[in-house]
């Protein structure tokens, strides 16, 4: 079974190598990349990847089924550049491939955040669809928060991603900035409204799910700040939902 590793990328010359050489066992690399200006591109081609540019970013969804219609293998992992695999995972990864019992498999994913691996905060074990027979998967065309529908079973394996999502505190912020403005549109398209008090009561309750709820008070002050930092990301997502729904009740005075 001939197995292809997709990837997206934009900007990731301080990820893409680490990422590419975690899954050196694939039989196919393919990355899309959609107007890197670094050395993305050519750091992936020399790891043996085909390398394909888009002229247009359609979201994360559409780009990922867009990378997927790429590959050629009977099965597909899709990586994303701050994600490496282990090699206990690789290892479950072909054997899966050569024994199947499933059309697609989930894998668990930690994350590193601050330099801390985050065991709770709602981050672990993050379970996530990756591995899949290429006829039996496809993508959700959503613009964020996409994820793999799989057309029949679909298995655990052992062994899990490393993630390290974010370099810097400015990374995730600016993430949470548009991501928000991303899923608000989406919302405001699919039909969602929010009164002016909705992002106060949403931001608050993400805050005590993940620091009460999901214990992000037992991963020290980083926990703190993931709650926090979900809470705003909320907060700001329907703040700008709200400010959609303004603007098209009132386009004469919101712009």
């Amino acid at each position: 079974m001939k197995l292809s590793v997709i990837v997206i990328t934009k900007n990731e010359a301080a990820h893409i190598g680490d990422c590419l050489d975690s899954v050196a066992f694939a039989d196919e690399i393919v990355v899309l990349d959609s107007g890197s200006t670094d050395a993305t591109c050519e750091i992936a081609r020399a790891r043996g990847a085909r390398v394909e540019v888009s002229p247009d970013w359609p979201g994360f969804g559409p780009q990922k089924n867009r990378v997927l219609d790429l590959a050629t293998g009977d099965w597909v992992l899709s990586i994303d550049a701050d994600e490496r695999v282990t090699p206990e995972l690789a290892g479950a990864i072909q054997q899966a491939i050569q024994a199947p019992d499933a059309e697609g498999y989930r894998m668990a994913r930690l994350s590193n955040f601050c330099g801390r691996w985050i065991r709770h905060s709602g981050w672990w074990p993050d379970y996530v669809v990756r591995l899949f027979r290429r006829d039996a998967g496809r993508f959700t065309d959503a613009a964020v928060h996409e994820h793999v529908q799989i057309r029949g079973r679909t298995g655990t394996l052992s062994g899990h991603f490393l993630h390290y999502p974010y370099a810097s505190l400015e990374v995730f912020i600016d993430k949470i900035n548009r991501y928000s403005t991303e899923a608000a549109r989406s919302a405001f398209e699919r039909g969602r409204r929010t009164t002016v008090l909705g992002p106060f009561g949403h931001g608050a309750w993400t805050f005590i799910r993940h620091y009460v709820l999901r214990r992000g008070f037992l991963d020290g002050w980083q926990g703190l700040v993931l709650a926090g930092m979900a809470g705003t990301g909320s907060f700001y997502r329907y703040v700008k939902l709200y400010w959609l729904g303004r603007r098209a009740r009132r386009p004469d005075i919101i712009r």
